[in-house]
């Protein structure tokens, strides 16, 4: 048997697994990396987060990703140096969070690398008949596997396509896996550049579980930001409390279909981003709002959309909602969530044993140990597959 099989092979046999999970998300702040210990598959899993760390991105970085990031015309040339240049930066960053946490890189298993979403494109919103529903995400796992040497699992979202699905939400899987509690009605709300949630009902049965976007989590509040702050995002919303909410471009914010669309349904930046903006403040001529009140509109426009889903699909009372992701940082968008949904409780991730920070970098560590240990998964109507492409390191 080839050398690398092997290696494998011993690893998918281990009773307990050493993985990296790598996040790197819509906001472009950093790389999310967690160090996770994994035991059994499946709803037998049991995991430790052992370490995570944020390692922040440059501005050369985030500048470079802008160039191709969401666009429909890009510079192909850019995009193929991309490829392999976050390839490699992930791997450097891997290699300097072991050396800080005196990990050495033998004793880890495997690497799971979501990479960078560039373009997501559902069949919903590309609308052409003659193509299938659609993403991409740039970061290459054979650059990050030799860069390493750790054999690499990454580009897990083409598996979902491939099989029916649009490519995201993926916290579905690990949401079921570690989330799950018989006699309680569940919401694990990630609150990342796009919102999305996982409802996990009290009976216990995969056949009601659902898992979608619900529309801009950060990503609009971040963009106004930078537009007109020169800040990658609101810092403890002070921007937004010293703001007032402008309800005509609240109105114009929520018209859009997307959101009256029936669930699982998936989105992103190519839709919601500053140019919706603009559209909806020439709808309610708001063209010359205050920067602080148009902070202030599209926090609450976020909190409003994602309880507005949330009221219309499940029952209003006895829901726990665990967020996580940056938003659960954002006080302001926290208070307001709570605000229209009273009867419910909302409480960080970390009552779950999962940090709203590092969650989303747990969840493809969890894709991995069962692309490597588990076997698919029937939830719903979401596709049962064991996701990811395995890179090895020599």
């Amino acid at each position: 048997m080839n050398s690398n099989l092997q290696q494998l092979f011993a690893i998918a046999q281990k009773k307990h697994k050493m993985i990296i999970g790598l996040m790197s998300g819509t906001s472009l702040d950093g790389l999310d990396v967690a160090l996770c210990r994994f035991s059994g598959n499946g709803m037998q899993t049991q995991f430790e987060l052992l370490e995570f760390e944020t390692v922040s991105y440059n501005d050369f970085f985030r500048e470079e990703i802008r160039q191709v990031f969401s666009k429909k015309m890009v510079d192909l040339e850019k995009l193929t140096l991309l490829n392999a240049f976050i390839g490699n930066l992930h791997g450097e960053m891997v290699l300097q969070c072991l050396e800080k946490w005196q990990v050495k890189t033998a004793s880890v298993d495997l690497i799971a690398s979501h990479g960078q979403t560039i373009y997501h494109a559902p069949k919903h919103q590309h609308r052409q008949k003659n193509y299938p529903n659609a993403t991409l995400q740039i970061g290459d796992g054979d650059h990050l596997a030799m860069k390493t040497g750790v054999i690499t699992i990454s580009d897990f979202r083409q598996k979902h396509v491939a099989a029916g699905g649009e490519g995201a939400p993926l916290a579905l899987y690990g949401d079921v896996i570690l989330g799950s509690k018989k006699g309680e009605n569940r919401v694990l709300l990630n609150l990342g550049g796009i919102a999305n949630f996982t409802f996990l009902p009290a009976d216990a049965s995969f056949s009601t579980i659902i898992s979608s976007d619900v529309g801009p989590g950060n990503t609009l509040m971040d963009a106004a930001c930078r537009q007109y702050f020169n800040l990658p995002f609101d810092a403890g919303a002070k921007i937004a409390l010293s703001g007032k909410v402008n309800e005509g471009l609240l109105a114009a914010l929520k018209a859009h279909p997307f959101f009256a669309a029936a669930l699982p349904k998936s989105t992103g930046p190519e839709v919601f981003n500053l140019d919706y903006v603009q559209v909806a403040q020439e709808r309610s001529s708001t063209q010359k709002i205050n920067p602080a009140d148009l902070v202030a509109t599209l926090t609450v426009f976020t909190a409003q959309i994602i309880a507005d889903c949330i009221l219309k699909n499940f029952s209003a009372e006895g829901l726990q909602i665990f967020a996580s992701g940056g938003g659960a940082r954002n006080p302001f968008l926290m208070q307001q969530l709570q605000k229209l949904m009273p009867k419910n409780s909302i409480q960080n991730s970390a009552a779950l044993g999962l940090p709203a920070d590092a969650k989303e970098a747990v969840l493809f560590a969890l894709l991995a140990n069962e692309a490597v240990a588990g076997e698919p998964i029937v939830i719903n109507s979401n596709p049962a597959v064991l996701m990811g492409k395995f890179s090895f390191g020599r």
